[in-house]
């Protein structure tokens, strides 16, 4: 009788857990749908390698101004931090955001404090990720704006973002007073803590899109500071519409990432309910990623199998996506001949999964970057003046990513 008991009170224990999460779940969904929180800005956190560290003097007890470009705008903000890959706590002691005027100098008069739960300074702990409070700031579409963040202790092990394509100031101790000279600033091409920004948006046509990809969405091959990625081009299209100008653009691209295993980063199927379907407002999904797992691939066997399970790895984040009433559109695979990933094999492969992407009907969309890009003279190869190198053949330039960018049909998004 006594185990009975205990048992039944443990599971009682777990269903009352269960409801409660789901509860408190639903009324989180609910609170930020109905004070119209939407993404305008985010980037895919990850482990950031040993050689994209802070340079020194480094994070620890010191300042870093970090660079970013909204894609739409508000009168209310609120920021995201990050701590998930970290071994151990990381503290900010101060965090500020002010309008960027371009390198490190701000607009001092638009500086703001950010508060947690009401407090300057926060403790993230080991695999924790937190919200800062909102607060009033006119923001406008695409504007930069620069986050200051002040660090305490920081975690050896550091989550961030290292393919930034934006430069970042570090400072000695804290430089979070006003009118700092950052002449002297140690500078670094990465992002660190910082994952995202939301804005508050009610209007009704007002929405997120995440754009879901590898280093050809994060951007690699567009110009430092330029802020001239696929999806940054994508969003100042949307901005042009008055259908569309109420969309965010958030890049969940990752450098070296994988659908299915290996990469960089958390590959993707782990990643999609993290940085698409939590997202803020999100509505869509543009799902551009598989490059990174075909690649390679040295006999049919290998490729054939590659190829059938990104098919089913597509179908169960179109399902999770669905589940939440995210509309997935698929992007197809562009060519890589005169890649060192490429060969009959890894060709085969990627024709047989842009086959399935453009008639299996599982998408509700397709956007064809495939058909974008490919040299009509060798549909195997990439244009060569949309493309960034002698001995690349798999990254646009700045010219291509204009091209996929302005290649994407606004009436999805409306």
């Amino acid at each position: 009788m006594f185990n009975n008991t205990n048992a039944f009170k443990r599971s009682f224990l777990r269903y009352f857990l269960l409801v409660f999460t789901v509860i408190y779940t639903n009324v989180t969904f609910a609170q930020t749908a109905q004070k119209g929180w939407v993404g305008t800005w985010g980037t895919a956190r990850q482990l950031v390698e040993p050689n994209n560290m802070a340079p020194a003097p480094g994070l620890a007890n010191n300042t870093i101004r970090q660079l970013v470009a909204v894609s739409i705008g508000g009168k209310k903000i609120r920021l995201k931090f990050s701590n998930e890959f970290s071994k151990a706590a990381t503290t900010l002691k101060k965090v500020q955001i002010a309008v960027s005027k371009g390198g490190s100098a701000i607009d001092e008069s638009t500086t703001k404090t950010l508060m947690f739960n009401g407090k300057e300074e926060v403790t993230m702990e080991p695999g924790v990720e937190i919200t800062s409070d909102e607060i009033s700031f006119k923001l406008t579409p695409r504007m930069q704006v620069a986050i200051t963040i002040a660090y305490g202790q920081v975690s050896e092990t550091v989550t961030g973002h290292p393919g930034s394509r934006t430069t970042s100031y570090i400072l000695p101790g804290n430089q979070t007073g006003a009118n700092t000279d950052y002449s002297a600033a140690v500078k670094t091409d990465h992002w660190y803590t910082v994952i995202g920004i939301d804005v508050q948006n009610k209007s009704k046509k007002a929405g997120a899109v995440a754009t879901f990809g590898d280093s050809i969405t994060d951007g690699r091959g567009s110009g430092t500071n330029k802020q001239n990625r696929w999806p940054d081009i994508f969003s100042m299209e949307l901005l042009k519409d008055n259908a569309t100008k109420d969309v965010g653009v958030l890049n969940m691209g990752i450098g070296g990432n994988a659908v299915l295993r290996g990469g960089l980063g958390p590959y993707a199927l782990s990643r999609f309910e993290h940085d698409v379907l939590n997202q803020a407002g999100i509505k869509w999904v543009i799902i551009y990623e598989g490059v990174n797992d075909l690649g390679g691939k040295r006999d049919s066997t290998m490729a054939y199998r590659t190829a059938s399970d990104l098919i089913a790895a597509y179908e169960k984040m179109i399902g999770q996506a669905h589940a939440k009433g995210i509309k997935v559109y698929g992007a197809t695979i562009m060519a890589f001949k005169g890649n060192s990933y490429y060969n009959k094999h890894s060709e085969g492969a990627r024709q047989k999964v842009n086959e399935w992407i453009r008639n299996s009907g599982k998408f509700d969309a397709v956007i064809d970057f495939d058909k974008t890009l490919r040299d009509p003279a060798d549909p195997e190869m990439l244009l060569d003046s949309a493309q960034s190198g002698a001995n690349d053949h798999l990254h646009p330039n700045e010219q291509g990513y204009v091209m996929m960018g302005k290649s994407i049909d606004l009436n999805l998004f409306k």
